[in-house]
């Protein structure tokens, strides 16, 4: 007797020498519908979608070094080294000009708290070019760095002279038809102004309403003209006037960044420069990280994308943040846990802000919450 092979089910032979079974008609339609959906679904993922998507962007220490430079460079002063870090943050947006967002960011940033996702055209304008918004966004950075050069210097008891020459007038204001366009500001009242400071604290003091002598210099030659003053937002008077001011600065500060624009680091600029030029080790070993417009006169201003850059502060390290006071509404209910925010509206009290937080006293600042 010999034992005979098993038949093995549906008609296969159980032998040793047979080959596998030939794929179905079904199987082979399967495979390929699912190859072809997942590249479906790639392509869908990389196409343009009508979105910005902001996200925690990069942060720069003000008081180190980037791509192996100082970002701030002092010369005509002595400068003194420092610890701790000042941290300017940053977005990173998708949906501007040039950088489209794609489906994939925008389902991915609708699941992430600290990314927002808006329609393109709430955040950017429909009808700027790319070039266009890069043009804005460095002329941001330039005045924005000129502004805080002359904030801290005026903050550290330097006299900053300035040319104010005349860009124009607003309508309906009590210049129009007064002021012309290419006028020079050199008095108020009688009293000279030899710096843009000077004029903005003059019209703080002055009552909205009031008839103020203006000494111009108009293709040289002197002219005094009278002009009815408005009220100010914040208090005060404003001249409606256009103010061009070129600045004559004592001590020459280089601020290096090549690769963030807009103006919302004039803040930390303007923080970086006081703590390299003064003795004290203002930050003194802490991680301080902020945000916020400044102007000449040292007002820090409302910027955008506040979630984002507490987020990315605290992602770098950063237990301290300084906000401007016009930010704080966002600020509310979104601060990541370990990171303290600061509310401040001048750079007088940021500075004593960071001046408090290196002595260990920064418990009793104000914060966006109090």
């Amino acid at each position: 007797m010999h034992d005979e092979p098993t038949p093995a089910p549906d008609g296969v032979t159980g032998l040793a020498n047979d080959g596998p079974a030939a794929p179905s008609n079904r199987s082979i339609t399967l495979s390929v519908t699912m190859l072809a959906s997942a590249v479906l679904l790639a392509v869908l993922a990389l196409l343009p979608a009508p979105y910005a998507v902001s996200s925690p962007g990069p942060t720069r220490d003000t008081l180190g070094e980037h791509a192996g430079e100082p970002l701030i460079t002092i010369s005509g002063a002595e400068t003194y080294n420092a610890t701790g870090e000042l941290l300017l943050t940053t977005v990173s947006t998708t949906g501007r000009p040039g950088y489209p967002s794609n489906l994939l960011s925008v389902v991915t940033g609708w699941f992430q708290g600290a990314t927002a996702v808006r329609p393109v055209e709430l955040v950017f304008p429909p009808d700027v070019s790319q070039d266009e918004f890069d043009q804005s966004n460095e002329a941001a950075m330039v005045s924005s760095q000129e502004n805080a050069t002359v904030s801290a210097l005026e903050e550290l008891g330097y006299e900053v002279p300035a040319t104010m020459t005349i860009a124009g007038t607003t309508e309906d204001s009590g210049a129009a038809g007064i002021v012309q366009e290419g006028d020079v500001l050199v008095s108020m009242d009688g009293e000279p102004l030899t710096t843009y400071s000077q004029l903005v604290d003059r019209l703080f003091a002055t009552e909205p309403g009031s008839t103020v002598q203006l000494g111009v210099l108009r293709d040289g030659q002197p002219v005094d003209l009278e002009v009815v003053t408005a009220e100010r937002e914040g208090g005060g008077s404003q001249l409606g006037v256009y103010i061009d001011p070129q600045f004559d600065l004592p001590v020459d500060v280089s601020i290096k960044i090549d690769d963030i624009g807009g103006s919302s680091a004039g803040t930390m600029f303007a923080l970086g420069i006081i703590d390299k030029l003064t003795p004290e080790d203002e930050a003194n070993g802490a991680i301080i990280a902020g945000t916020g417009t400044m102007d000449s006169v040292g007002r820090v201003g409302a910027i955008g994308g506040i979630q984002q850059k507490l987020a990315g502060a605290r992602r770098d390290g950063a237990e301290w943040f300084l906000a401007p006071a016009a930010n704080c509404d966002e600020v509310v209910g979104h601060v990541p846990d370990g990171l303290r925010v600061v509310k401040v509206e001048t750079l007088h009290e940021a500075r004593e802000a960071v001046v408090a937080i290196g002595a260990g006293q920064g418990d009793d600042l104000p914060t966006c919450g109090s």
